[in-house]
C-alpha cells in the first residue's frame, strides 16, 4: 500500500512540473483569464441561484436552530471521513506527529463520536483537526503554484491545486474501506458542511462576488492571498485593481 502512495506520489509530482511558471509583475500568473471569467461568471450563477438559497435555509448566522445542529453534524461526519487521507498527506509531506495525531482523532471521533457525528477529539482530547492536502503536499516537495484556475462548481484553485484535488481522491484510504454508496454519502456531508458556511459567511461572501467591482478580480486577490498565506508562501501584496 505504501508502494502504491509512492508511485501515485511521482506520476503526480511528475504531472505537476508544469506548474513553476513564474507570477507576473502583480504576483499573478494567470494565462487563462479568459477562460476563468467564463468559470467564474458561472459558478457566481450557480450561487446566486442555488447555493446561497439553500445555505441561507439550513444555517442561521447565529449558529442556532435545528438547520444549523444538522449542518454540523453532517459537516463533522464528513470532515472525520476525510481524516485517513488527511493522515497520509502529513505523512507524505514528512510530518509524523499530526499524522499521528489526527490518526488518533479519527478513532475517536469514529467511536466515541458516533461515526464522526460529534467532535469529542476536538472538545475534550485536545486534537483538533490539523487539515493538509495533496496540493499543500506538492508545496512542500518544491512544486510551484503555477497558473491561477477557477473550476467549475469547486471555486479557485492552481494548477498545482488541481492535480493535487485528483490526487487526494485517488491515495484516499476511505475509497478502499467504504462502498460506493457509503463514500458518496460522506461526500455528500462535506457538500452540506461547505452550504453551512456560505450561510455563516454570507455578508463577506455576497460583498465579494455580488458588490465589488469586479468579482472575479477580487475572489481571485483574496483566494491566492489565502492560500500562499496558508501555505508559507506569502510574497508581496497583489493589487487587482493596480493597471
Amino acid at each position: 500500500m505504501i508502494a502504491r502512495y509512492h508511485l501515485i506520489a511521482f506520476f503526480a509530482a511528475a504531472l505537476a512540473g508544469g506548474c513553476s511558471a513564474d507570477r507576473d509583475g502583480d504576483g499573478i500568473h494567470d494565462p487563462y483569464e479568459p477562460m476563468n471569467r467564463k468559470v467564474h461568471a458561472f459558478n457566481r450563477a450557480v450561487d446566486s441561484r442555488v447555493v446561497k438559497p439553500l445555505s441561507s435555509g439550513v444555517s442561521g448566522k447565529d449558529g442556532k436552530g435545528i438547520g444549523s445542529h444538522i449542518v454540523e453534524a453532517a459537516g463533522n461526519f464528513g470532515s472525520n471521513l476525510a481524516l485517513p487521507g488527511t493522515a497520509v498527506n502529513h505523512l507524505l509531506q514528512g510530518k509524523p506527529a499530526p499524522a499521528v495525531r489526527t490518526t488518533f482523532r479519527f478513532l475517536v471521533n469514529s467511536t466515541l463520536g458516533f461515526a464522526g457525528l460529534l467532535d469529542p477529539a476536538g472538545k475534550d482530547f485536545a486534537l483538533p483537526e490539523e487539515d493538509t492536502d495533496f496540493g499543500q503536499t506538492l508545496a512542500a516537495w518544491g512544486v510551484g503554484e503555477g497558473a491561477y484556475l477557477e473550476l467549475p462548481l469547486i471555486g479557485p484553485s492552481t494548477e498545482r491545486d488541481a492535480v493535487g484535488r485528483v490526487v487526494d481522491l485517488v491515495i484516499d484510504p476511505m475509497r478502499g474501506w467504504l462502498n460506493r454508496d457509503q463514500y458518496l454519502i460522506g461526500m455528500g456531508a462535506r457538500a452540506a458542511s461547505k452550504a453551512g458556511e456560505r450561510g455563516r459567511f454570507s455578508d463577506s461572501v455576497d460583498s465579494i462576488l455580488y458588490e465589488s467591482a469586479d468579482s472575479y478580480a477580487q475572489t481571485r486577490l483574496i483566494w491566492l492571498q489565502h492560500r500562499r498565506h496558508e501555505l508559507g508562501e506569502e510574497g508581496e501584496n497583489i493589487d487587482p485593481y493596480a493597471e
